[in-house]
Order: structure tokens, then sequence, then C-alpha cells
């Protein structure tokens, strides 16, 4: 039976998956033809304590797990992630071509996060957020600070606007200043915002709404 079922000219393992008009399934050397599914775009107000992954033997919950059951099913992808410790915005998708959009660094799709730090933010150190750093050998930086809402810039509460993102690259470069961000919520993701929707809420994105996470091109 050995090379009866391969994906991608490689002999199958048991319990392997595949990804569905992207790998190719061949039993004994034909391939399987796959439906076109239907694309499928969410917008998740993730909680903390969920990870934004699709397996991690690790985890104690995945962010999946807070889909309705008919979504579940799906083989649906992050087009862009928080960490563990972050709350708010993540988009769920299986339309690859969308979650490249979303998350190149060329297609400059700028996001809002409210943060809270443990201490007053001192305004002599937003020029070293904006130039960035080399931290860990990596270069972060963040794009644009603003006060929160009724807030001053000296206030631990502030907006942050980035239009890329590595890995916990907001909490790294606060604390390589001296600071702890205490709470992080992306509750922007281009021109869509995440009111109305309660923590570990999830509903489909209509074809309006995803044109919103796009910055519209200046002709």
């Amino acid at each position: 039976m050995d090379g009866l079922v391969t994906i991608n000219g490689v002999d199958a393992k048991l319990g392997e998956r595949v990804t569905p008009n992207a790998d190719i399934v061949k039993v004994n050397g034909k391939r399987v033809q796959v439906k076109n599914l239907p694309k499928i775009t969410l917008l998740v107000n993730k909680p903390k304590g969920f990870v934004c992954s699709n397996e991690d033997g690790h985890a104690d919950r995945l962010i999946f797990e807070l889909l309705e059951s008919k979504y579940r099913s799906v083989r649906l992808f992050c087009a862009g992630r928080l960490d563990l410790d972050s709350e708010g915005m993540v988009i769920l998708t299986n339309d690859g071509s969308l979650a490249h959009r979303l998350t190149h660094p060329s297609h400059m799709v700028r996001k809002r996060y409210k943060v809270e730090l443990d201490i007053p933010f001192d305004t002599s150190d937003l020029s070293a957020l904006l130039s960035g750093a080399v931290i860990e050998e990596e270069f972060l930086k963040i794009d644009e600070v603003r006060p929160s809402k009724g807030k001053s810039l000296r206030s631990p509460k502030l907006d942050v606007y980035m239009g890329h993102g590595k890995k916990r690259e907001i909490r790294r470069i606060f604390y390589h200043l001296g600071y702890k961000v205490k709470k992080l919520r992306r509750v922007a993701i281009g021109g869509l915002g995440i009111k109305n929707m309660s923590i570990g809420q999830s509903r489909l994105l209509k074809n309006e709404e995803i044109e919103l996470l796009f910055p519209k091109e200046v002709s």
C-alpha cells in the first residue's frame, strides 16, 4: 500500500493535513480534484489567553474555539496574529490572497492599538519609539503614538499605530525603554474597527467591510 496516497509527490503520513487548491494530492497516481470552497473571512474579538494558531500542543486554548460550530470544520488561517496576552481584532480567512494583502508590509495595512503602560509615558522617549532600535537582532519601531481620547501624551494610556508587526513588537520596544505593557488591545485594522463586539465574539465580514481593511489608493 506504500505510495498509494501522495502529497506534493511525497508519500502521505497518517493524519497529515493538506491545504485545498495549494497542495497536490494523488491517489494511485491520479490527482484528487477539490471543489472550490467559498471564501470565508471572519472578524474575532480575541480575549487574553487564546493562541492564534491552528495547532499548538502547548496551548490551553486556541482562537478557533471561539468560532460558531459551522466554521470550525473550515480550514482557516490567522491573517495577522496577536500574542497570548493581547486582545482585540484578529482576521481569520481561507482566502490566501486576502491573507497576503493583510500581512505583507508592502500593502501598508495600518493597525491601531490601545496600550496601557505600568507608568505614565515620558514624552522624551517619543523620538526613540518612532526612530526605532535594534532589539535582539531585530529592528523594531512604532509608526505613530497619540494620546488616548481624553488623555494627555504623558498618560499611561496611549494609541499606537503600526503598518507592520513583528512578534510582540510593541511590548518589546516599550520594555526596551523601561516600560511594561499592562494591556494591549487591537481596535482597528485599516478603516474597520471593532466597536459593538463583545470580547470573544466572532462574525462573518461582508465584502464591503473587507475592503475597509485596506488603505484607499490615491490617484
